[in-house]
């Protein structure tokens, strides 16, 4: 018999049997109690934080990369700030990969990294295989940043990279060479138009300032 939560237990004038329900009321005491600690546990799980060093949602995908054609997770680059770009071998902004190599070399080792993402969206400007792309960028200009294999930036069939910094900062690709600047916690910070350079002084104040944050994991 309960009341209001409480487990009540009967007496009896014969003391055997106030032994026996004694003994039955610290069973159903025990219980109760581990069924609550199971429903806590479960509970707390259900709403538990990402572990620190989590991959953050925006970097949890794979792609391919260029010059292997070998699956990488872009989760390798968590906790760096990073710069992504569409390009392309035949634009006008293509003299950019010069710039973007020169940046990645300067910065890499206070913790940026450079991905690029070839792409025909735009005037047909990148006609070639992923393996011609991939000798052009080498040969004509060097490019030791990480690329991948040639997509979609700005279609019905966009990659979901795309498709994400496109909805989380209201802003896609209108031509080869946009540049999205993503934070330590893999969180969008900012959006260049094509013909902002890389070397640009509205792009270079940013990259800074992200560059002396820290992971939000390595704050106290």
């Amino acid at each position: 018999m309960t009341k209001g939560g409480a487990i009540l237990c009967l007496s009896s004038s014969s003391g055997r049997v106030m032994r026996r329900w004694a003994f039955r009321c610290v069973v159903a005491a025990a219980l109760a109690a581990l069924a609550f600690v199971d429903l806590s546990a479960t509970v707390t799980s259900a709403f538990a934080q990402p572990a620190a060093g989590a991959c953050p949602a925006l970097l949890d995908r794979e792609f391919n990369r260029l010059q292997t054609g070998k699956a990488e997770s872009l989760c390798q680059y968590r906790g760096k700030v990073i710069l992504v770009v569409n390009t392309a071998s035949y634009c006008g902004y293509t003299h950019q990969y010069e710039g973007l190599e020169a940046l990645y070399r300067r910065y890499k080792d206070r913790g940026l990294v450079v991905l690029g993402f070839p792409s025909n969206d735009f005037g047909a400007q990148e006609p070639g295989s992923n393996h011609e792309i991939a000798e052009f960028c080498r040969l004509t200009y060097g490019v030791q940043f990480p690329m991948f294999e040639k997509s979609s930036v700005a279609s019905l069939k966009v990659n979901p990279l795309y498709a994400d910094l496109a909805a989380r900062t209201g802003q896609s690709p209108r031509w080869n060479f946009h540049k999205y600047l993503i934070d330590r916690n893999g969180n969008p910070a900012g959006t260049f138009a094509s013909d902002i350079e890389p070397d640009s002084r509205q792009l270079l104040a940013l990259l800074e300032k992200l560059l002396a944050d820290k992971p939000a994991s390595q704050k106290g």
